[in-house]
């Protein structure tokens, strides 16, 4: 007796023994987890990482620590760990919605859709008001064919949460025909436009399917009932405009197109597309322009025809090598819609350049800058057609104006140009310092503007200034062009100014070997390298040759007579 009392005992106390270690682990998990936590908001996440770890030797089934741990992972780019601790924790945990969620978006980032599905799968049990997890939902199994039934039912789900709708019925009209179950389909679609009698737009779908489903008859019935009560409505004139075209009906066809064109609800975008696949279709067949012309004319001269339209019109016309006055004619009347249409106006201002009809071009980006004020191509073509007119001041006037609309977003091509014709103008006024300055600031926008980095080097040089600075920019334009006569002409000359005489004969023999019609002025600067080369005779035979070229130059008479070299005090 007294020894099953001693056993009694020992077992009674093995178990106080057990139970207080089991609290001694759970206060110790707590405490452990809690400061975790408390070091996770501090941002110190390598000591909350290895606390949640230690959390885990003394609880190896706390969820929470697995879920806390995977977020860790997810940082440190173990996606397969991280994957694992997710999971872990809802195995754990299975009721917990927040875990499932992210396992579920672990599941899809991983591509493993058939994972995926079974955790949305779970969620929508556990929250089966959600709309979210059941859209979700219909997506993965959109994705299997031997699961477009579980869509389907799916969306009968949200349908009876939200109602009937557009969205969810044409989702199932479409799993159904998928499925080939074009009667489910059929009887979809009419569900919903018996909900909505009144809307011509459910009707016109109904009839699609109809149509899509070989129910001709009935589809050609409803929408001639459509067109009876909106004789315009563009969704059905669209839908029997490919019906009639399937059946070889052009007749037909093409009368649904003028309607479309014309009809006063199409909007532009289904216009523009209409008329770019009639033109397509067009060009690959007989390519009967006059029929896509009718059909432009009749669109633009519609009531409210988008400016748009007009381009696409003026493209066509172009592409057709039309008259230019009457591509003009549609571009004017897109600026009587729109004036500040923009691409209108440059094509006008590109045919009036190439007839160099300079004084229409100023018309022209004078009006439009009160349009596109911050449009820095209107003051471009402004300032250097005045440029052409010999109009320097107001051309100088027209660039400094869009020169003041310049922005981050400006392209550095068109600014570069601007800050080069600007020093071109300037120089051409005798302010040379100025004229720099705007060079400079073109070679900030663009390095490698050839043409300001030339003449810059070239009025460098004659007006005594810096050599080297005009050597370097003039050896850019060479390395560039090694074939352009102006180029190697201002190279030489910067070289000639060094007393560099050799090297500079070398490079004036090339521009003269590249340009057999040189210039007067490049033709003397051979004359004057070769006088400072100790040939004389072929340096007067260049003399004589530029003054047949140049009549009235006296310094360059003065040099042939002379038989010397004269250096030109003015330069």
């Amino acid at each position: 007796m007294k020894i099953k009392i001693f056993i009694l005992g020992i077992l009674i106390s093995s178990q106080i023994m057990c139970n207080a270690q089991e609290t001694d682990d759970s206060q110790r998990y707590d405490r452990l987890f809690l400061e975790a936590i408390i070091e996770r908001e501090k941002g110190n996440d390598a000591a909350a990482f290895e606390m949640l770890r230690r959390c885990l030797d003394i609880r190896p089934d706390a969820s929470e620590a697995y879920y806390y741990l995977a977020h860790y992972y997810l940082r440190m780019k173990d996606s397969d760990k991280a994957l694992a601790a997710f999971k872990k924790a809802s195995q754990l945990e299975p009721d917990n919605v927040n875990y499932l969620e992210t396992l579920a978006q672990m599941y899809l980032q991983s591509q493993d859709l058939k994972s995926a599905t079974e955790t949305f799968e779970q969620l929508s049990k556990a929250e089966p008001d959600r709309e979210d997890i059941l859209g979700m939902l219909v997506e993965l199994y959109s994705n299997d064919e031997s699961q477009y039934h579980k869509a389907i039912a799916t969306l009968d789900r949200m349908e009876q949460l939200d109602g009937m709708s557009e969205r969810i019925s044409y989702a199932k009209a479409e799993f159904y025909q998928k499925m080939g179950n074009g009667k489910a389909a059929i009887a979809e679609m009419k569900k919903l436009a018996d909900q909505y009698p009144n809307d011509l737009n459910y009707r016109s779908a109904y009839a699609d399917m109809l149509l899509m489903n070989n129910n001709e008859k009935k589809a050609i019935e409803i929408y001639r009932g459509i067109l009876r009560e909106e004789p315009a409505n563009s969704k059905v004139l669209f839908s029997m405009r490919t019906y009639f075209k399937g059946q070889g009906n052009m007749v037909a066809a093409d009368s649904m197109t003028v309607n479309i064109l014309t009809a006063s609800n199409a909007n532009t975008d289904e216009k523009i597309y209409l008329l770019r696949q009639e033109v397509m279709d067009n060009e690959n067949g007989r390519s009967d322009s006059t029929k896509i012309i009718r059909l432009f004319e009749r669109t633009i001269n519609t009531k409210d025809s988008d400016p748009s339209i007009g381009l696409l019109y003026a493209s066509y016309m172009e592409l057709k090598k039309m008259p230019k006055a009457d591509i003009n004619r549609v571009l004017e009347d897109v600026l009587k819609k729109a004036p500040d249409n923009a691409a209108a106006r440059l094509q006008l201002i590109a045919d009036a350049w190439e007839k160099k009809d300079f004084g229409r071009v100023v018309t022209l980006c004078s009006a439009a800058r009160q349009y596109n004020p911050d449009e820095m191509a209107f003051y471009y073509y402004q300032g250097v057609a005045l440029s052409q007119q010999d109009k320097t001041d107001e051309a100088l006037d027209t660039f400094k104006n869009g020169i003041s609309v310049i922005n981050e977003q400006s392209s550095p091509d068109i600014v570069s140009d601007f800050y080069s014709i600007m020093g071109d103008l300037l120089h051409e006024k005798g302010e040379k310092q100025q004229a720099f300055a705007a060079y400079d600031s073109c070679l900030q926008w663009k390095p490698d503007n050839l043409m300001c980095l030339n003449n810059y080097a070239y009025y460098l040089s004659e007006s005594g200034g810096n050599l080297i600075k005009a050597e370097e920019m003039s050896y850019k334009t060479i390395k560039a062009e090694p074939q352009n006569a102006t180029y190697l002409d201002t190279y030489a000359w910067i070289l000639f100014r060094q007393e560099r005489y050799a090297e500079a004969k070398i490079y004036i023999n090339q521009t003269l070997q590249c340009d057999s019609d040189s210039s007067a002025v490049i033709v003397e600067h051979a004359g004057d390298i070769y006088a400072k080369c100790g040939d004389i005779d072929k340096a007067v035979e260049l003399w004589t040759a530029a003054l047949k070229k140049s009549p009235d130059n006296e310094l360059l008479a003065r040099k042939t007579r002379q038989r010397k070299y004269i250096r030109d005090n003015k330069k």
